[in-house]
């Protein structure tokens, strides 16, 4: 199948992008590496009218030193997180979670802003964003306005955008190597997206325990607070965890959420 007809627009700085965009209203979405929205537009299962090419902005690309955070832009690939052509203000785990998206020619073209816009809730941004406290810099006809990533996606494949906010950048904390983390993911076969996700930081340095569980069927569960890790080893904290996140998760899927849980807790303090 080939997509439904759609018209294509340019522009030459952000802010007439973003005033473009508004100017289509409902049915316009902006389009950076496409491997999400090209198979969705191929198949009709999106059928916007207008597209937005990013691709001539070069700032999207850049990636800076923003003294406490490494601040990447919306059109960084994961390809560049990958292999480190990029600083890691994680102490590894962006890059390893990169590693683990789809396919390399998938990796070499997606990138990091368009797969947290397209909020799949068994993508791997989507909830590493959270657990690493990162914050989303948005830019829209009424300016720019910041937005935590915990807060960014609402529900499956929806998000705090409005029309016209384009996602510009992301603001990751750098964290040192005080912090230990985990990240655990459930795929049938490689390149998958995930049927279950759960991933774990906790950093002596700021007392910071934190899990996020995923791959729900809308947004990812965030939960944080002191000696979070120790309690995840008893049974019941994991089950009051896992129904919080998910009340009508089915048996075998909440048990299996339960047990990664417990993994992510094992994992803190392994040498990387």
């Amino acid at each position: 199948m080939k997509p439904s007809a759609y018209s294509l627009i340019r522009a030459d700085d952000l802010a007439q992008a973003a005033a473009q965009l508004a100017e289509s209203g409902w049915g316009s979405k902006p389009v950076a590496g496409c491997q999400s929205l090209g198979a969705m537009l191929n198949l009709r299962l999106a059928q916007p009218e207008t597209l937005l090419d990013l691709d001539a902005f070069e700032s999207l690309r850049a990636v800076t030193d923003a003294g406490t955070a490494i601040r990447f832009g919306a059109m960084t690939t994961h390809a560049a997180i990958e292999d480190k052509r990029v600083p890691d203000p994680s102490q590894g785990l962006m890059p390893f979670v990169a590693r683990g998206i789809a396919y390399r020619a998938v990796r070499n073209r997606g990138t990091l802003g368009g797969s947290l816009c397209h909020a799949d809730p068994a993508a791997d941004w989507i909830s590493t964003m959270p657990l690493l406290g990162a914050t989303l810099h948005v830019l829209g006809p009424a300016g720019q306005r910041d937005i935590a990533a915990r807060d960014f996606m609402t529900s499956a494949y929806e998000t705090q955008l409005v029309d016209g906010e384009i996602l510009i950048a992301v603001s990751v904390p750098k964290r040192t190597t005080s912090m230990q983390w985990s990240y655990r993911k459930l795929c049938r076969k490689t390149g998958e997206l995930s049927h279950a996700m759960t991933s774990g930081i906790r950093d002596s340095s700021d007392g910071t325990e934190r899990v996020v569980v995923g791959a729900l069927d809308g947004a990812p569960f965030v939960v944080e607070r002191p000696g979070l890790m120790t309690e995840l080893l008893q049974g019941a904290v994991r089950e009051q965890i896992v129904r919080q996140a998910a009340p009508e998760l089915e048996l075998d899927r909440r048990h299996t959420l339960m047990e990664m849980l417990r993994l992510v807790a094992l994992d803190m303090g392994k040498t990387r």
